[in-house]
């Protein structure tokens, strides 16, 4: 099956690492680890083909000054998130 993941990040500079399953769930992981950054809204839209049905979809982002994980909503055939 194929996942499309529309996230919305406040900065740009967000570089897409791949993706892993984590009980059941699928973690989409990004990373901004540049030292200056457009302060825009930004959208990446990622798709991937897993083997089935996560029982829900993580975006993961990785900053210098840590990290957060939040959940993206699907909406249809997308599954939708945005940086809080």
């Amino acid at each position: 099956m194929r996942i499309r993941l529309v996230v919305v990040f406040r900065m740009g500079g967000v570089s897409y690492r791949g993706y892993h399953w984590e009980d059941g769930a699928v973690v989409f992981e990004f990373e901004r680890l540049g030292d200056a950054f457009i302060q825009v809204m930004s959208e990446r839209v990622v798709e991937e083909e897993v083997t089935h049905e996560p029982s829900a979809v993580f975006v993961e982002l990785r900053t210098k000054e840590g990290g957060k994980v939040f959940e993206a909503v699907k909406e249809g055939n997308i599954y939708r998130a945005r940086e809080g």
